[in-house]
């Protein structure tokens, strides 16, 4: 067995979590056993993933979103009270690491997505709100928009929301950001790319779409942000000699 404060700090020298200033607190939010044998990731930490972790005796839940958000209610009641409930009296710990994991160039969620899309990356905003978030790069060669939405769908396994550009020129250049990133949208444009994925989009990305004369791919903020913490448990199982299993609790947002 190995014990929980190695684990924690192993993690957040790795994902260097001192150097962002995040909506919610990164690394452990509950504190369990000390000792950690088995690992459960999951994407958001909710009821339904505890519940799967329990059943299968899981010592320290790994996620990307935890709990404790900033500008929600502080009071431990309701849906909160019963999923810290749930934890406290099994004695597990939950580790949670947000913008930290979307950013890291190994284990990130947009390392991974540029991986699995097959990108070329030629590099990463580093000013601004998208600093280290906003990533560029090429695909190996150029694509229509109908041929680039098909291959998100066969990487993701969910169709994206397609919003056109008004050119018809081939997509080579893409830029990407995990999650719920559309405000990004003009910060990616300015990078000169024929296209942006994200997770979410809002009334306003069409528009912008059309104006800014860039594709828009909505791709699922669950589905690509589920890489990932899946990319970061494998790791530690195998330094820390853990048992290591993710479960993916579908979700079509």
């Amino acid at each position: 067995m190995t014990q929980l404060t190695q684990i924690v700090d192993y993690c957040d020298e790795l994902l260097q979590v001192q150097n962002f200033s995040d909506y919610c607190p990164n690394g452990l939010q509950v504190e369990g056993k000390a000792e950690v044998k088995k690992i459960i990731a999951g994407v958001t930490a909710s009821q339904s993933l505890l519940e799967q972790a329990l059943a299968q005796q899981a010592d320290l839940v790994l996620v990307h979103h935890g709990y404790f958000w900033k500008g929600e209610d502080a009071s431990i009641v309701g849906l909160k009270k019963k999923r810290i409930a749930c934890l406290l009296k099994n004695d597990v710990s939950l580790l949670a690491y947000h913008l930290p994991l979307d950013a890291h160039e190994d284990y990130g969620n947009n390392a991974e997505l540029g991986r699995l899309l097959g990108v070329e990356v030629k590099g990463v905003v580093n000013q601004g709100p998208a600093a280290g978030l906003l990533w560029y790069g090429d695909l190996n060669e150029s694509q229509t928009a109908d041929q680039l939405s098909l291959h998100i769908n066969t990487v993701l396994g969910r169709p994206p929301l397609h919003l056109c550009s008004t050119s018809q020129q081939p997509i080579r250049r893409l830029a990407w950001c995990t999650g719920g990133a559309q405000n990004y949208f003009e910060q990616a444009a300015a990078l000169g790319v024929d296209a942006y994925i994200s997770g979410e989009v809002s009334e306003q990305t069409f528009h912008l779409a059309r104006e800014l004369d860039v594709h828009y791919f909505a791709a699922g903020h669950h589905a690509t942000e589920s890489y990932g913490v899946q990319a970061l448990g494998r790791h530690l199982a195998s330094q820390f000699g853990l048992e290591y299993v993710f479960i993916d609790i579908p979700n079509p947002v």
